[in-house]
Order: C-alpha cells, then structure tokens, then sequence
C-alpha cells in the first residue's frame, strides 16, 4: 500500500476522472437491470439500484452515484441522496432478502443532502431505519467504499457483513470540509482536518472498522478503471462465496460483533 497522507487521498478521489459507479457496474457485473422509486414519493438520481449477475451468482447492487461533470452531479445531487434514495435502497434490500440474493453496496458520497425538503420528507429516518434494518437483513451484505464515505449518508448504507476500502478511499463520521466548519468555524481547513480524522482505509484496518483494502494503480483508479473493476471483482466473488456459506444465524450474530466491537470505551 502507498504511504499517502490523507490529504493526497483527498485529492485522488476528488479527481474529475475518478472512475464512478456508472463505470464499474458494466466492468464488474452482468445484465445490471435498474429498478426506480422508493413506493413513498419518488425516484432518487443520487442512488443507483437494481439487480445483476456476479460471474453467475444474482445479486442486488445499491450504488451511490457521482458525476464527473456539472450536468451529471446536478442529476445526482452531487452524490448526496434524498430520503426516498435510502428508501429506495431498502425496498431493494427487502427484495434481496425475500428472494436470497446477496446485497453489494457501492459507497461514495460527502453525506446525505440536508436540505429543507429532504429534512420535511423525513432524511434523519430514512437514514436510522436504513441502519436498523440493514443489521437484521437476513441475506450478506457487502459494501465497499469506492471515494467518499461521508457521515450516516455513507453508512445507511455500510451496515453490512464486511466492508471494504479502495485503497485511497476515506470513510469518516463527517466529511473534513464539515468537521473544519464545526471545529474551526472555516471549511478551508479540510485538509488539515483530513490528517487529525484518522480516516483513511489503512486508519480504518487498524481500528476494526475496514475489513479489506482493495488495492488501486499507482496515482488513483483513475490511471486504469479496467484494473481497479477487476480487484474490486475478485474482492467481491471471494466474499460473496464465504458468506453465503453461513447460515443465517451464523451470520447475523457476526455482523452484529462486527459493530459492537468498534471503538473504545470504559465503565
């Protein structure tokens, strides 16, 4: 793994040539059939979600989904999805669960849009009930970090059986430009914000919290997509197969000490 600070990785996934998940759903899985709405209020461009093939295994792909240009992040709210985007997901979720598919999420967003209507439509909920439900989903459930991973936007859908980091991803309980912003009154000092958060995939490997680094090419997946869709492939086909080997039980009480056991407490 590379030795870059925080503040590099910062600056790799924000790379406007950064693959997205537009480019690793075709790379990594078969007949990708997208399915629309949350059955509540409407469709959510920042989620992407639907069924597909892994090698021949079906499964269920929720993806977070960034731009590269000013019209495909309007279309995506920049990545930051409305309640009835996390809603969307669930119904997705409870599909897999009915029909035993394996759930893959692919996350990469700053957090979740905190607008006033996204606030009216009920996004703090949305959000609790996604991470409440997604810890008693009776089928595996795999995410991996892609760029971002941005407060509960990222974690509604990172409840999960393991998670993964590509190799300069960040996963945080904030992003730096809002730490900064609470912190220090003044969003300029994201980078510095970034080094003191502890944030990166190897950070993260060593507090409990990642379970696999995926590695990316030299200077960021962007330098080769193809690469970068086969690692994270390989990552997902061996995990799809361990899980789906315990049984349900089995597999729920080890998700539920995955979470118990993070962070540092006394009594």
């Amino acid at each position: 793994m590379s030795e870059l600070t925080a503040t590099q990785r910062l600056e790799i996934i924000r790379e406007k040539t950064r693959p997205t998940v537009n480019d690793y759903i075709p790379l990594i899985f078969n007949h990708f059939t997208e399915f629309h709405g949350d059955r509540h209020f409407g469709d959510d461009g920042a989620i992407m979600a639907g069924i597909a093939t892994l090698n021949s295994t079906p499964v269920t792909v929720i993806a977070q989904v960034k731009g590269r240009n000013l019209e495909e992040n309007k279309r995506s709210n920049f990545s930051m999805p409305n309640p009835e985007g996390y809603r969307k997901a669930l119904r997705l979720a409870y599909q897999a669960e009915k029909f035993h598919r394996p759930v893959i999420c692919l996350v990469d967003t700053p957090g979740a849009f905190c607008g006033v209507d996204a606030e009216k439509r009920g996004q703090g909920e949305a959000i609790a009930r996604n991470i409440a439900e997604f810890m008693t989903l009776k089928t595996p459930v795999i995410s991996v970090v892609l760029g971002e991973g941005g407060s509960g936007g990222a974690l509604a859908l990172a409840v999960c059986d393991e998670l993964a980091m590509l190799e300069n991803a960040l996963y945080s309980v904030i992003s730096p430009r809002g730490f900064a912003s609470i912190l220090w009154k003044d969003p300029s000092r994201e980078k510095e914000a970034a080094e003191l958060m502890k944030i990166t995939a190897e950070d993260l490997t060593r507090f409990g919290v990642c379970d696999k680094i995926i590695a990316e090419p030299v200077g960021g997946a962007h330098n080769d997509p193809h690469l970068t869709a086969d690692n994270i492939s390989e990552y997902l086909l061996d995990a799809v197969e361990r899980l789906t080997k315990l049984d349900i039980d089995t597999l729920l009480e080890n998700r539920y000490q995955k979470f118990r056991k993070i962070g540092e407490f006394t009594e």
